[in-house]
């Protein structure tokens, strides 16, 4: 017989919210990074498209890692709402929701 304690149910419901947070908000800040990256970077619009997008794969890893090495999840969440939040912010303040800014 193994002496390991079984996971409780309490256990994998904090696993599979971290896991949630990692994919839906890890996609999320890696979007509206890339989308920044997009419009700010001073390079040609196809060039600065590529390298926001290439850059999204890393911010997404990081956010990923970062979900899981916060001590909380609602700590893990928080960090990345606030980020998500100043991402969007600075998109607005970039000029991405002007009428017309997508042409």
């Amino acid at each position: 017989m193994s002496a390991r304690a079984m996971p409780t149910l309490a256990n994998r419901a904090a696993v599979a919210g971290r896991v949630l947070l990692a994919i839906l908000g890890g996609y999320a800040v890696a979007a509206l990074s890339s989308a920044l990256l997009a419009l700010v970077l001073p390079f040609p619009r196809a060039e600065a498209v590529s390298a926001g997008t290439l850059a999204s794969f890393a911010i997404m890893a990081a956010a990923a890692i970062w979900v899981f090495a916060a001590r909380t999840l609602g700590r893990a969440a928080v960090v990345l709402g606030l980020t998500a939040l100043l991402l969007t912010g600075a998109l607005w303040l970039a000029g991405a929701f002007a009428h017309g800014a997508a042409a």
